[in-house]
């Protein structure tokens, strides 16, 4: 996503815990925030540094325990072809068309939220209220708990795991 707020389909070319290569069909402007949602990495934004033959780099903005993860998940995905190492994750991540959503709390009190990204078994949510570890909530209507949090929110579990179907209904298209 580029400062106009429109969405282009990307393509990472080179990694590295500090910035990326992307080939894309609009390249923005050197300077230009960039927030893209990678295959097994989830969220990345930065600036566009330099525009190159069909795409651009960015510097990636992230604090160092971020970079640190980043550094982590790289590696295992450069590896794990090699080594034959399993998938680390039950279910493979998924950024909803319609991220825009309600975290609701037992006792009723109800945040507006976004899903950062989500699979069939839990949600990485961005509020402005950070629930505990071990705290029920809805999000949207899908019921969860609160399994850890994040830089920019919290992690939930959801109580069952969720079909294709019935995440599309609640946030949309799924990509």
């Amino acid at each position: 996503m580029l400062p106009n707020k429109r969405e282009y389909p990307c393509q990472v070319v080179d990694m590295s815990p500090g910035g990326a290569r992307l080939v894309a069909p609009e390249t923005g402007e050197v300077n230009d925030r960039v927030v893209a949602y990678l295959d097994h990495i989830g969220r990345i934004e930065g600036q566009i540094t330099r525009q190159c033959e069909g795409g651009f780099a960015i510097s990636i903005n992230a604090t160092t325990r971020k970079r640190d993860k980043l550094a982590n998940q790289l590696t295992w995905l450069a590896n794990r072809g090699q080594l034959g190492l399993p998938e680390d994750r039950r279910h493979a991540r998924l950024v909803p068309r319609n991220p825009f959503s309600q975290v609701t709390l037992s006792d009723g009190r109800s945040y507006r939220c976004k899903v950062l990204d989500m699979s069939l078994s839990g949600a990485a949510v961005a509020c402005e209220f950070c629930p505990a570890p071990g705290t029920p909530v809805t999000i949207g209507n899908t019921e969860g708990v609160v399994i850890r949090q994040i830089e920019s929110g919290f992690a939930v579990e959801f109580s069952s795991v969720q079909s294709i179907q019935t995440l599309t209904d609640q946030f949309g298209q799924i990509n």
